[in-house]
């Protein structure tokens, strides 16, 4: 019996940026939401904000990540303020719902402990913004304004990515208190791809990025725990699933990109972005963790091995009260190749 149905988007494309495979409608508008954030990181690097802190790849992926909230993404964040004279009370991130990683939450509310800012999934994000601040010697108090001069190269970095003029970018408030960009899916893809392998670039601006593209990428695929967490992470199991090949970061509203390395699918294969949707939000995440783990493996990402080592996202069980498995969440669709679907 199928009870309930989520549908979606998927789309891959080549290092080129043609669409190779993919069902639904690619053009789909998007909000990046959190999918953003690897490319905003470029403009920190691209203004030399790290150097003088001389962050580290660790660092730089919890800049990139949408993270748990596990003690080790808070040291990890707290070293990077005390070096550079920051106080994590500047943080405006919030810290409601958070934070996401259910032991560390229960530890905190046994101990009485309310969660602050830096347990919020997006304080990297926020972090990097003020570190760019600090740097440049911007006001730090109000660095989430969308005028403010970080935020402004932000938004200049996002369009060289995309191809686009800052001025013709649509942007939105995310839940964190930062602007995020919508965009075709196809385009998302196409971020990732070039996010997995940033030489192949052909516009001079984008090759540009390329060196501070492959240092964000390959902090992220060294140390996946950071950009999401150690336990329940989608985007963390994935990336472990083939190390250093994929480069994955979810959205929320059902939103995950990856970008797959040279050699991902198959000895020789080329760098290719992968782009999934779902468009009712997916509260839970489970339909989007199915159809990613599902996509990866009909493009051959992941083998048999792999696809059995993820079965719990592949195929999310449900359970009754005494944990008998009574049903599944089942990934249902063909990626067709382009030239079938023109």
């Amino acid at each position: 019996m199928v009870e309930s149905r989520h549908r979606g988007h998927v789309v891959q494309v080549g290092v080129d940026g043609s669409i190779e495979r993919g069902i639904g409608d690619p053009d789909a508008l998007v909000s990046l939401r959190s999918a953003v954030k690897p490319f905003a990181l470029l403009a920190l690097l691209e203004a030399g904000a790290d150097e003088p802190l001389r962050l580290g790849d660790a660092e730089l992926a919890v800049m990139a990540a949408s993270h748990a909230g596990e003690d080790s993404h808070v040291r990890t964040l707290q070293g990077v303020l005390r070096r550079a004279g920051i106080s994590q009370s500047l943080l405006a991130c919030g810290g409601e719902g958070m934070p996401l990683d259910p032991l560390t939450a229960a530890r905190l509310a046994r101990d009485g402990e309310t969660a602050g800012p830096i347990r919020h999934m997006c304080s990297g994000f926020h972090v990097a913004s003020l570190v760019f601040a600090r740097h440049a010697g911007f006001s730090l108090a109000d660095y989430w304004r969308p005028e403010h001069p970080t935020q402004v190269a932000v938004r200049d970095v996002v369009a060289r990515v995309f191809g686009v003029k800052s001025s013709a970018l649509t942007t939105a408030v995310d839940s964190c208190g930062l602007l995020t960009y919508a965009f075709p899916l196809v385009d998302i893809a196409r971020a990732y791809a070039l996010l997995a392998d940033p030489d192949a670039a052909t516009e001079a601006s984008r090759r540009a990025l390329a060196p501070d593209l492959r240092r964000v990428r390959d902090a992220m695929t060294r140390h996946p725990e950071m950009v999401g967490g150690t336990r329940d992470s989608t985007d963390t199991r994935v990336m472990r699933a083939r190390p250093g090949m994929l480069v994955a970061k979810a959205g929320a509203e059902g939103l995950r990109a990856i970008g797959l390395l040279p050699d991902a699918m198959g000895r020789a294969s080329p760098a290719a972005g992968l782009a999934v949707k779902i468009d009712d939000g997916d509260s839970g995440g489970r339909a989007n963790a199915a159809v990613t783990i599902e996509a990866l493996g009909q493009l051959g990402v992941l083998d048999g091995a792999a696809l059995e080592g993820l079965g719990d996202l592949h195929r999310p069980p449900l359970h009754d009260p005494r944990g008998a498995e009574v049903g599944q969440v089942v990934a249902s669709f063909e990626l067709a190749p382009i030239s079938e679907l023109v």
